[in-house]
């Protein structure tokens, strides 16, 4: 099971011929996840009170068609991994008109940010992202 969000391309978000500038996709593929752990009843400002992040470790980003300026995007995410400190999703923004736009698969870790290192996903966020894997 996964998380959907839709998210809308401003004019600050494209080059200056009204597409969306690479780097910001990464952006996008944030917001969801962001999106998605807040659905999950998990608030990243409560984490940070606690000195834990979720850090991107790995990018691997294929764009197919751009995205253009005023487009509402879906940016479609599943878990595809899940293990004690990290897991991997897989994101994939679709346009209006259900075209595969961009897709990636981002691995995420999570650590102690007051030592940088590696540390254990919270229990209760391990079960939630269980329950939807």
């Amino acid at each position: 099971m996964g998380h959907q969000h839709s998210i809308r391309v401003y004019y600050e978000d494209t080059d200056a011929g009204g597409i969306v500038y690479y780097a910001n996709y990464l952006k996008f593929f944030e917001r969801a996840r962001t999106e998605w752990l807040r659905n999950l009843g998990t608030e990243q400002d409560e984490l940070l009170e606690h000195s834990i992040g979720f850090v991107v470790k790995r990018v691997e980003m294929d764009n197919h068609a751009p995205a253009r300026f005023n487009q509402l995007l879906c940016i479609q995410s599943e878990i595809v991994e899940l293990k004690r400190a990290s897991l991997v999703f897989k994101q994939t923004i679709i346009s209006p008109s259900d075209t595969r736009l961009v897709s990636a698969i981002i691995k995420v870790a999570c650590v102690n940010l007051s030592s940088m290192k590696p540390q254990a996903i919270p229990a209760n966020i391990l079960e939630e992202f269980k329950r939807v894997v």
